[in-house]
């Protein structure tokens, strides 16, 4: 194994997106502890450090922990995913848009630059209600005008940054660049997390319980870790056959393969897409004009972390975005076209449209087990960990009351062993590394799975 990951620094090229990939990661992470200029950071982390099991926590964890230092970079990549979501649901709905993704390269560029204005808007209006809130805290060395246009302008350049160098790391270097800076952001705060966990052994918080839950705890890091790896592989293989036909003198075709067809095909980004949509009203969750309306706060405290409502929506929305990633990345009409051009066809099935509506049968089965799969991954460590609060449910939340504490508040461990930082981790680690392993074997070296192999060159006769 040592040897397959000294192959990645003997090729120049791979070797080259490599550091290239470490080094933009680099300034991310320098970027992170550069604070705003007029924020006052120690009452910050207070406020953090109080709220840490609640919707500030969990936003706190995927923009890498610049949200409690209020770093340049405290918006994260979180904008230009929301804006991303935007475009792809028009597309979907807007004929103009979708006939504009369909021109090739140069209607992708287009869409891609709308996407960075977008995201530059969407950064501006999160900046604004970021110095507003920062203000009615009182978390401001000096409030005023000229705050408010230096936080405007700083947060709104460090999200555009950000944005840029993630289109720097798809581009130039490994991995997906998105995906890749909201992994380092949930790696980097990994230690932490750990030491709380070291914290809470020390004190004994769990009691007599203690070394029996952190054995628990660690079994059931390494199941979650094993089971999201054994789904990621998991496929279902559609039986291809290829039309003979007679090139010549010789007869080409004939030869059976597969399509292969993952369980899982939208990997990370539908959780993603779900957690960016239901970040949306965290922020403004703090600002006292929510705090003093009760209709207002009750809704703010229905849709945070942990509680029914919140968990519902996560639900759906996990499921809405799996199907709706699958529909941009495979679309069963153009590879029953591309069948149908190559002379190749499922056995059993006539080419054309029927071809195309078993391809969707198919995907909408396995789409299902896989939003199946990505609800369970986030949703039962979330339940064993932080709980679910199903004593605040409106009108029958009374029915619960005599629930175990440990269903209703968790364990009280930090975000970081979540199902959902999990599932980041393990899917952009598994991503990356595939890339590598492909950019290996294109280049004649083993890669690190033991399918992979050499590949040979023509053996001359």
């Amino acid at each position: 194994m040592l040897e397959k990951f000294f192959n990645i620094f003997r090729i120049p090229d791979l070797r080259k997106r490599v550091f290239f990939t470490f080094g933009i990661l680099a300034v991310y992470r320098l970027g992170a502890w550069i604070p705003t200029p007029g924020v006052n950071t120690a009452k910050l982390s207070i406020l953090f450090n109080a709220q840490n099991s609640s919707a500030l926590g969990l936003m706190n964890l995927f923009s890498g922990g610049t949200l409690s230092r209020m770093a340049i970079f405290a918006l994260g990549i979180m904008p230009y995913i929301t804006a991303s979501i935007i475009f792809q649901l028009l597309a979907v709905v807007y004929e103009p848009l979708a006939r504009i993704e369909k021109e090739g390269e140069l209607g992708r560029r287009k869409i891609t630059q709308w996407t960075r204005y977008l995201t530059v808007i969407l950064g501006v209006l999160q900046s604004i209600g970021i110095a507003a809130i920062l203000t009615k805290q009182g978390l401001v060395l000096h409030p005023g005008i000229a705050f408010d246009l230096m936080t405007i302008l700083t947060l709104t350049a460090g999200t555009t940054f950000i944005m840029w160098l993630g289109e720097q790391i798809t581009d130039r270097g490994i991995g997906n660049g998105m995906s890749l800076l909201i992994f380092a952001g949930i790696v980097a705060g990994l230690p932490g997390g750990v030491n709380d966990l070291w914290q809470k052994v020390k004190t004994d918080s769990w009691g007599s319980f203690t070394p029996a839950v952190l054995v628990l705890l660690l079994l059931g890091m390494l199941a979650v870790v094993a089971f999201i790896v054994y789904v990621e592989r998991s496929e279902r293989r559609v039986p291809i056959q290829s039309a003979r036909r007679i090139v010549g003198r010789r007869m080409m075709g004939g030869q059976a393969s597969h399509l292969p067809l993952k369980v899982n095909s939208g990997g990370v980004m539908p959780i993603i897409f779900a957690s960016s949509i239901l970040s949306a009203p965290m922020l403004l969750g703090t600002a006292s004009w929510v705090q003093n309306n009760r209709v207002l706060e009750s809704i703010y405290q229905a849709l945070q972390p942990g509680y029914p409502w919140y968990e519902l929506l996560n639900i759906l929305g996990i499921i809405f975005f799996a199907y709706f990633y699958v529909s941009i990345v495979m679309k069963p009409d153009d590879i029953a076209d591309n069948f149908r051009k190559s002379g190749s066809f499922i056995p059993g099935i006539r080419p054309g449209k029927r071809t195309s509506e078993f391809i969707n049968d198919i995907l909408t089965r396995i789409t299902l087990v896989g939003g199946l799969y990505l609800i369970l991954v986030s949703i039962v460590p979330t339940f064993l960990i932080s709980g679910i609060r199903f004593d605040k449910i409106w009108l029958i939340g009374a029915l619960f009351q005599n629930l175990p504490t440990w269903v209703t508040h968790g364990m009280n461990v930090n975000f970081y062993f979540g199902g959902t930082s999990l599932l980041i981790v393990v899917g952009v680690a598994m991503d990356t590394i595939n890339q590598i392993e492909s950019q290996l074997v294109m280049r004649h070296y083993d890669g690190f799975s033991p399918r992979s192999g050499r590949i040979r060159g023509r053996k001359t006769w």
